[in-house]
């Protein structure tokens, strides 16, 4: 293990990335909270001011997985979809199979520009959670409760809010409706049996009314939906603990361009449209084992610097008080106002590690883990 590599793994490290995420984010939250009597006299402006502070603390996860650990994607797509992205509104059909996919797809944004903006089907309780949550808020995610009798009408009026929104946006979505694991695939491929549909070999089968709800009420705002399929070289399976570690990935993003026009607009036929689309993904999976690469061409989309940016904008501001409040600390010569001091900063990193835990795959959701009634599909 090298020196910087040595450094990377170090929890005062983290405690730096954990403290200038955590500090960042809940200042602006604050600044988000202000902009609420905005919305009242201009609400597009208050949009494109949420853009920009709701990228100042996504864009931290993305330096993280960028730059902190150095990980590398590779895109592989048609050369002519490709001056499109980012260039049009579009939704995102990703896999659910890593514990950092999202973030992954973030930097897909990223490096398109438009990581702002991006959307997500969230569930529910995550709009609670500091940062994160606070911000998907006025970000306008669009959140569930992955009940469909509630989501149904809530999320088309989420959905339809956006047809005004003033820039481009990709809305991502796990068609699977949750997380794969052998326990869920063995309940998924059980579901496909009854109702007679193909099993599938890498992935669970999606839940079509959500997507179906999504393409409706995004029709004559989003252009294509984006099939998306990530793996990761050497069979590796990263985490967030891993990228806060310093180790380095590399991502393989497959991703094909298909316009709205050509998806049904019949709630029946769109189900069987989304059941074959996940055929063929599946495919293009079993073509990744085999052959180690997805078909078709390659590029290597430049990462960019803004979102080191930012980070070190913020570690600036917020590292410079610090040091000068641990001086004092030091100077003062009270044990016990060191000893809290020592303990907030843990507390603080224990938070991060739990933030970062609920993304493990082992600490996922019950979702999909027993069998639904078939109309849910």
């Amino acid at each position: 293990m090298g020196l910087i590599q040595l450094l990377k793994s170090q929890f005062l490290s983290h405690l730096i990335i954990c403290y200038v995420f955590l500090a960042s984010g809940l200042i602006i939250n604050m600044l988000q909270f202000c902009t609420l009597p905005l919305w009242l006299v201009s609400k597009q402006l208050a949009r494109r001011i949420n853009i920009r502070l709701g990228y100042c603390i996504s864009s931290q996860m993305v330096a993280a997985l960028e730059w902190w650990s150095g990980t590398e994607c590779t895109l592989y797509t048609d050369p002519k979809s490709y001056p499109l992205y980012g260039n049009e509104k579009a939704i995102v059909v990703l896999n659910h199979s890593y514990e950092i996919d999202f973030l992954c797809g973030w930097s897909f944004c990223e490096r398109f520009g438009v990581l702002g903006s991006s959307k997500v089907l969230a569930k529910q309780e995550l709009r609670y959670l500091p940062v994160i949550g606070w911000m998907w808020y006025f970000l306008e995610i669009v959140f569930c409760k992955r009940k469909w009798e509630d989501d149904r009408r809530t999320v088309a009026e989420c959905l339809q809010n956006l047809h005004d929104y003033p820039e481009n946006f990709w809305f991502l979505l796990f068609c699977e409706g949750t997380r794969f694991t052998p326990k869920k695939h063995e309940v998924s491929m059980q579901v496909a049996e009854s109702k007679g549909l193909p099993k599938l070999k890498y992935h669970l089968l999606p839940r079509t009314k959500g997507f179906w709800v999504t393409v409706q009420n995004l029709r004559g705002t989003a252009a294509a939906v984006y099939d998306s399929t990530l793996n990761f070289r050497n069979k590796e399976a990263p985490t967030l603990l891993g990228i806060l570690n310093g180790k380095k990935y590399h991502a393989d993003l497959y991703v094909r361009r298909i316009p709205l026009e050509l998806i049904p607009e019949g709630e029946a036929e769109c189900a069987a449209w989304l059941h074959k689309l996940y055929q063929e993904k599946d495919s293009f999976q079993e073509h990744y084992t085999q052959k180690g690469c997805f078909p078709g061409p390659s590029v290597s989309h430049p990462r960019r610097p803004w979102v080191l940016i930012n980070w070190i904008f913020w570690a600036c501001m917020l590292l410079y008080p610090l040091g000068l409040l641990l001086v004092q600390l030091v100077n003062s010569g009270s044990m016990l106002t060191i000893l809290v001091s020592v303990t907030l900063a843990c507390a603080a990193s224990l938070g991060v590690r739990w933030m970062i835990g609920q993304t493990e795959i082992d600490r996922g959701s019950s979702y999909g883990n027993k069998e639904v009634p078939l109309n849910n599909n």
